[in-house]
């Protein structure tokens, strides 16, 4: 019984929104994250939406003297 709430909940969560899925996320260079991104790291997109996101690095910021 167990087992089947795991997979209705995995099967909702894929399904939700604009999610992308890990494979996408990893292809596009980001990582999947719960919860927040870190320091130094932007949301691209979802891997599954809402609770694990795509985050990728920032550009490094090009600065003239």
């Amino acid at each position: 019984m167990g087992i089947l709430v795991l997979v209705f909940i995995f099967i909702s969560l894929a399904q939700h929104g604009e999610a992308q899925g890990p494979d996408s996320c990893k292809h596009g260079g980001g990582l999947c994250r719960m919860g927040t991104c870190v320091s130094g790291e932007y949301l691209a997109q979802y891997c599954f939406d809402p609770i694990i996101l795509c985050c990728k690095n920032l550009p490094p910021s090009t600065t003239e003297s």
